[in-house]
């Protein structure tokens, strides 16, 4: 059964890793996410803060929005959202606020991590809603692909 669950993060997170590219495509930090409901995307999002100067606009944060439009409801309470880097405190808390089951992230992000890296927002027990966190899912291709990318822009500059 470990192996069956660990096929399917892996098969969300590539979608996820998708999203990134999209990002990336048009030179926005690649981060990607994906939330998912009864095997299937009901919700997609990239960075796009640059392009929309809109410090708001991060992929988990698109993609919880389209989620929660599809459903019609702010509740999404059996869905799990993938994301390629460890969500930011904004993200953690509309996480929070929209009563997601499950986090699924690619590498941690030692600067905001609110998954457990620099504190774990999302199974606080002081919040009405914990959220179950799965670390580490294609965890080096994600973070080769942020890499990559902040060495060619320091390149560039």
């Amino acid at each position: 059964m470990q192996n069956d669950a660990q096929n399917q993060h892996i098969h969300w997170m590539r979608e996820a890793i998708a999203e990134a590219r999209r990002a990336e495509a048009i030179n926005e930090v690649p981060i990607g996410a994906v939330v998912v409901k009864d095997g299937e995307i009901i919700g997609r999002g990239h960075n796009v803060r640059e392009s929309t100067a809109d410090p708001t606009a991060h992929a988990e944060m698109i993609a919880i929005k389209e989620a929660s439009k599809r459903l019609n409801a702010w509740r999404l309470t059996d869905c799990d959202l993938y994301v390629t880097l460890e969500p930011c405190p904004m993200c953690a808390g509309a996480i929070l606020q929209s009563r997601i089951r499950r986090v699924i992230y690619a590498t941690p992000d030692p600067k905001a991590g609110c998954a457990g890296t620099l504190m774990n927002l999302l199974q606080d027990p002081r919040f009405n809603h914990r959220t179950e966190v799965v670390a580490g899912v294609l965890q080096e291709e994600c973070s080769s692909m942020l890499s990559d990318f902040f060495r060619k822009l320091r390149k560039k500059q």
